[in-house]
């Protein structure tokens, strides 16, 4: 059976994913802070595992049994409060890059041996900040940038044996809105202007979780058998780079 490890597992977009995996015959191993984990436990047949990207000895861990893997999605992302580059303070800056881009290169290390064994599947989930540039989303926006071009490397050094792509969604109706799931109490003011988003949204609606599903189930799978080092935009039509 193919096997496939959802890294932030535990949130909006990845019980969603983890539903359609496990229905779509993957065996899913869903991956995420303890206190994710306890907020939403996974439901079904689907398995989990703590991990802490901060933290590279709990990484190490969370991985240690494995033998190989079929897929790999890192959907871990956080986001602090919403200030100009000039009113972030270094500490903030530093907490952001540290799980969104030194932990996305952390797991990897990890993921990638095991993609190798069976020429399996790399998706790290973005954002539409990190090419379609808002102010007040320096960190976060610069993180998911940086870890676009991480994808595009590690599709290069893979290559041809593991395909690494990405998928940058919009604003998405989760928890993340309102302060992400495990570091928050999911109850924090909207990031964002919701009506207003949605009047710019040609779509005329914000995404749901289902909506970034599938675009993410399409690269684990042999339908894009040709594509690495590709990002699909997913945010209707909001940003057409």
């Amino acid at each position: 059976m193919n096997n496939l490890v959802l890294v932030g597992g535990a949130g909006g977009i990845g019980r969603s994913l983890a539903s359609r995996a496990l229905d779509d015959g993957w065996d899913v191993i869903v991956m995420d802070l303890e206190q994710s984990l306890a907020k939403h436990p996974p439901e079904r047949d689907i398995q989990s595992r703590m991990i802490d990207l901060t933290n590279p000895p709990s990484i190490s861990r969370a991985f240690s049994e494995f033998n190989s893997l079929s897929g790999f999605v890192n959907l871990a992302g956080y986001i602090q409060g919403l200030s100009s580059i000039e009113n972030t303070a270094s500490k903030e800056f530093d907490e952001v890059i540290n799980l969104n881009l030194r932990g996305a290169f952390l797991v990897a290390k990890e993921a990638l041996p095991l993609l190798r064994v069976k020429g399996g599947s790399m998706v790290n989930v973005v954002s539409g900040l990190a090419s379609h540039v808002r102010p007040n989303y320096g960190a976060y926006g610069a993180s998911k940038a940086g870890l676009i071009n991480l994808t595009k490397t590690l599709a290069l050094e893979e290559a041809p044996k593991v395909r690494v792509n990405a998928v940058g969604p919009s604003a998405v109706d989760t928890a993340f809105l309102r302060g992400g799931t495990g570091r928050s109490d999911e109850n924090e003011p909207l990031s964002l202007d919701i009506e207003k988003y949605i009047k710019l949204t040609p779509l005329a609606r914000m995404a749901l979780p289902e909506d970034i599903v599938g675009p993410i189930m399409f690269l684990l799978g042999s339908d894009s058998n040709f594509m690495t080092g590709q990002t699909l935009w997913v945010n209707g039509g909001g940003y057409m780079p």
